[in-house]
């Protein structure tokens, strides 16, 4: 068991990002407060296809990789009220866009109101790490006024009410099954064979062999052709494709966590696809690909009010973390971690690291 550290060093291990499109352990200060933020002394970080992307393909030099963290809080800005030094906390941050905040570390930092007390007694340290940017993406994609605006939980949707996720085993689709079943809807998925048992687990009421070449038309015959809402987690142009296939007649919502595909958009025009961007939560600025995304005060506040039901959830077991694939070796051997995922062996599992 990880203990807290009654002392806070000057300098910590940290996963950077290099010139050369690689990440390197290096020895960084540990970040300083502002007066409404945490200093966290992390226990378990998890992985994400964004932190590979990050290094490969964004590329901000000198930025701390990572996103998602679980660890006890060693200090608190002036400002903070609702969470004390040595409380338990799992929050999400944008990893590779910053030098003093990311969660490949020995530390991180983030705002008091943007993480979750973890319940004592309840999910271990991996477990909860595994809820940060593909639970975040769950809850806005589906929950967000903006994106597909479903009934939000605690409440229930009053009559049948189909969604379509697709890519059940992906982690975003297994959070978003959760939360879309305890919302009251009936779920249709997309999965691997291997993974039919862990989708219906969940809360899927329906799942599919996502290669199955008729599976469009099975998916319109389970839903009775009445799919208005999908949510797309893997998000090339063939999964847009055939998400466009599914949908019924009338106007329909399409979430995508990768960019949107034009020639998708053609076979639907009354269908809207909207792009879920879970670092606009963040309440930042920020630029990707050299575009500039402003600051999103109402994604913000949306994440804030949502991230506040999140340890009753964990405590009455409705919301189960990803399962874990624990990788041996710690900040030192994410770069391998990272391989394995941008290789394509990672399905159905959420890679975590002991820090």
């Amino acid at each position: 068991m990880s203990t807290m550290k009654t002392s806070i060093p000057m300098t910590m291990k940290a996963l950077v990002t290099q010139e050369n499109k690689t990440a390197s352990l290096r020895d960084i200060p540990v970040p300083s407060i502002d007066d409404d933020e945490l200093l966290i002394q992390n226990v378990a970080v998890a992985q994400n296809p964004t932190d590979w992307q990050y290094i490969d393909r964004v590329t901000n030099v000198d930025t701390i990789v990572g996103c998602d963290f679980s660890g006890y809080v060693v200090k608190i800005g002036k400002d903070v009220t609702s969470i004390s030094v040595g409380d338990k906390v799992a929050g999400f941050t944008q990893g590779g866009n910053y030098t003093d905040r990311g969660a490949y570390a020995e530390y991180s930092k983030a705002s008091a109101d943007l993480v979750w007390k973890i319940p004592d007694g309840t999910v271990t340290w991996e477990d909860a790490a595994t809820m940060g940017c593909a639970f975040w993406t769950a809850i806005q994609g589906l929950f967000h006024p903006m994106r597909l605006g479903l009934v939000e939980i605690p409440h229930k949707v009053e009559r049948e009410q189909w969604i379509f996720v697709y890519g059940g085993s992906s982690s975003v689709g297994m959070f978003a099954i959760q939360l879309a079943h305890l919302a009251g809807y009936q779920v249709v998925t997309t999965t691997s064979p291997k993974n039919f048992d862990l989708c219906k687990s969940l809360g899927a009421d329906a799942i599919f062999d996502y290669k199955d070449p008729e599976v469009s038309s099975k998916i319109k015959a389970v839903t009775k052709d009445t799919l208005h809402h999908v949510f797309d987690t893997i998000c090339t142009l063939q999964t847009q494709t055939l998400a466009m296939k599914t949908f019924a007649p009338g106007p329909g919502k399409l979430i995508v966590i990768q960019p949107p595909q034009p020639d998708a958009q053609i076979l639907r025009e009354d269908v809207q696809i909207d792009h879920v961007l879970i670092y606009t939560a963040l309440g930042r600025d920020f630029v990707l690909f050299g575009k500039f995304y402003p600051a999103a005060p109402e994604d913000r506040v949306h994440m804030v009010q949502f991230l506040k039901k999140v340890p009753a959830l964990v405590e009455k077991g409705l919301v189960k973390p990803n399962p874990v694939k624990l990788w041996e070796g710690g900040l030192a051997s994410i770069n391998d971690g990272l391989r394995y995922m941008k290789e394509g062996k990672n399905s159905g599992e959420k890679i975590v690291y002991r820090i």
